[in-house]
């Protein structure tokens, strides 16, 4: 599904899910539609700016499957910025993140993708700071990697645990601002 209510295109929306959603409420940080895991939605129009807009930049943990085997090499390149096309054609260097190549997660859920391990790959744990146009994609992309599955694993501390596609978990509006590191969301943002 992709991450909003309302679509020109024959596509599954938020709205088809089995949940009473209050009015107003929308995605902040959206995923593309092939991409999975934490999506944050929210009534608080403030959030936005809070997580993804301030001064303070917020962590993003994705784990990444791609194809072959990463060297040291990459994952070096991977750390310290990758140069990338972003809207308009414009290059943009990434800002140095945390990669690791981490172990194929036991209790994933089926995604779109059909594991093969007769196949070279690699799953990888990227923490971003920065969220530009589809970059985990564009950057394992620089690096000579396609990107076979992405998934977003937490936005700071929270975390999308053992929650299965197409649920829905609610928090109290100061364990959701606690668990973002979000301290000031009761000041006014301009």
């Amino acid at each position: 599904m992709v991450s909003q209510f309302v679509s020109p295109d024959n596509v599954g929306l938020l709205g088809d899910l089995d949940f009473q959603f209050p009015e107003g409420i929308h995605a902040i940080g959206r995923l593309d539609s092939h991409s999975e895991g934490l999506l944050i939605l929210t009534t608080n129009k403030k959030v936005t700016k809070l997580l993804f807009e301030s001064k303070i930049p917020h962590k993003r943990k994705y784990l990444v499957l791609v194809r072959n085997v990463v060297s040291q090499e990459t994952l070096h390149q991977l750390r310290t910025g990758i140069t990338m096309k972003i809207k308009g054609g414009v290059d943009y260097t990434t800002t140095p993140c945390e990669v690791d190549i981490v172990e194929m997660p036991q209790n994933l859920f089926p995604g779109a993708f059909e594991f093969r391990a007769d196949i070279p790959h690699t799953w990888l744990m990227m923490t971003l700071t920065e969220g530009k146009f589809h970059q985990v994609r564009k950057m394992v992309s620089e690096v000579h990697h396609r990107c076979q599955r992405l998934i977003r694993v937490s936005i700071e501390d929270m975390v999308l645990g053992d929650l299965p596609p197409g649920h829905v978990r609610e928090y109290q509006e100061t364990d959701f601002f606690q668990q973002l590191k979000i301290d000031n969301w009761q000041t006014k943002v301009n």
